[in-house]
């Protein structure tokens, strides 16, 4: 495979299935939380949405030159909810697949979500990440697109299942796709005025 994108709420496992994914794949594990700090210029008038350009856009450039290198497997994840719907027209003729996490128990990860504020922080929004989950668990599948309820599974058990599913995928390379409707994705850019034209060659 030559992309593997994690997408899912907050808290739903999606950094530790990715660590998982590179120990068994021995691909490339890239986080958009990864990108290194920078100052936001004095010019610019949304923060928000500036801020999320240049960490996808960082986030591609990066995909963009370990794909160069000739590597497999590249796992990425942690981006904009709202990019997600992208992803099949920046990586189209590419063999990709796009694992959706999320929990047909809502409860669940709201307690995954508490446990990992305990141990290492991080976002901490119990009741927003419930309306998350659900809003990703009833959107209709992107081309390339699968989902994997993590409902009652270990961190172990889900492994297993991403494992199976990458497996026995076959990608598609040339489909037809509209840019799907945004109503059903989520982005923390209040603006959502969010554009991306540069595509991975």
């Amino acid at each position: 495979m030559d992309f593997i994108f994690l997408t899912g709420a907050s808290a739903v496992g999606k950094s530790t299935l990715a660590k998982g994914l590179l120990e068994r794949l021995k691909g490339v594990n890239i986080e958009q939380n990864g990108v290194p700090e920078f100052a936001i210029p004095p010019y610019v008038l949304d923060e928000g949405e500036y801020e999320e350009k240049v960490c996808f856009g960082d986030l591609l450039h990066q995909v963009e030159y370990f794909q160069k290198l000739g590597l497999k497997n590249l796992i990425v994840s942690d981006f904009d909810d709202l990019r997600t719907r992208e992803l099949p027209v920046i990586f189209k003729g590419y063999r990709f697949i796009i694992i959706r996490l999320f929990s047909s128990d809502p409860e669940q990860i709201k307690v995954q979500m508490i446990h990992r504020a305990k141990t290492s922080g991080g976002l901490f929004a119990p009741e927003g990440v419930e309306k998350l989950n659900a809003l990703i668990m009833s959107r209709p599948l992107l081309p390339n697109e699968v989902t994997l309820d993590i409902r009652g599974k270990t961190p172990e058990q889900v492994l297993a299942d991403a494992l199976s599913l990458i497996e026995d995928f076959t990608p598609l390379t040339n489909y037809d796709y509209t840019l799907a409707d945004e109503k059903n994705y989520h982005s923390w850019v209040r603006s959502r005025g969010l554009n991306w034209e540069w595509t991975v060659k």
